[in-house]
Order: structure tokens, then C-alpha cells, then sequence
């Protein structure tokens, strides 16, 4: 079992920046991938960002593409999602998820095995 949570939600202006957070209970190198996945009301669950641990790769959803970036702290089993330029339709709750072993799916339908609690993330002008 790996226990995931996520800090760092809030609202923010419109091109404003956020970064959110997502400690893992256990070493993320253990871990397949990690991504993030975002529920916009009335909409389908998105996966928009990918994070592999052990070879550094990372990918987006086009939706995301340039503005937000996934990163690692190793050390602090840590998965980070800097968002910049942030738009009213990023508005969504964002959930840090986490898959054990291959394949990894989780670019548009994510299938994770564990998911975080979410946290809240409002954009407006």
C-alpha cells in the first residue's frame, strides 16, 4: 500500500502560478510512475502529467503542455506539479496517483493503483 498526499491547492488569479505537492508514504523509485489527474466539474477524470522515478521521463496532456511541469524529490519521496499561466478552465480538483508496477496509464484515462485525497485548485480573473 503507498499512501499519497497532496498539499498546495488555493485559489489564484488567472496567468498566476501554483505548485503542488504530493508525499509518498513509501520511496518513490519503488514506484512504476507517478502523475497527477484532474477532475473538472462535469467532466471526465484527466490524467495530465507522468513522472517516471527511475529513468526521469516525464509527459503531458496537450491541455497542460508548456505550462505545467512534474518533477521528483528524491530524497523527501516527493512529486511536485508546477503550474504557471494557470487558466480559468485549470480550475478542477487535482489528485497525485501513483502506479506499482507497469504498464502506467496515466496520461488521459489513468488507471492508478493508489490516489491521494485531492486538493482544490481555483483559477480565477
Amino acid at each position: 500500500q503507498v499512501q499519497l498526499v497532496e498539499s498546495g491547492g488555493g485559489s489564484v488569479q488567472t496567468g498566476g502560478s501554483l505548485r503542488l505537492s504530493c508525499a509518498a508514504s513509501k520511496y518513490t523509485g519503488s514506484l512504476r510512475c507517478l502523475g497527477w489527474i484532474r477532475q473538472i466539474p462535469g467532466e471526465d477524470r484527466e490524467g495530465i502529467a507522468v513522472f517516471y522515478p527511475n529513468d526521469g521521463n516525464s509527459y503531458y496532456a496537450d491541455s497542460v503542455k508548456g505550462r505545467f511541469t512534474i518533477s521528483q524529490d528524491r530524497a523527501a519521496n516527493t512529486v511536485y506539479l508546477q503550474m504557471n499561466n494557470l487558466k480559468d478552465e485549470d480550475t478542477a480538483m487535482y489528485y497525485c496517483a501513483a502506479v506499482q508496477r507497469p504498464p502506467c496509464q496515466m496520461i488521459g484515462t489513468a488507471r492508478p493503483d493508489y490516489w491521494g485525497q485531492g486538493t482544490q485548485v481555483t483559477v480565477s480573473s
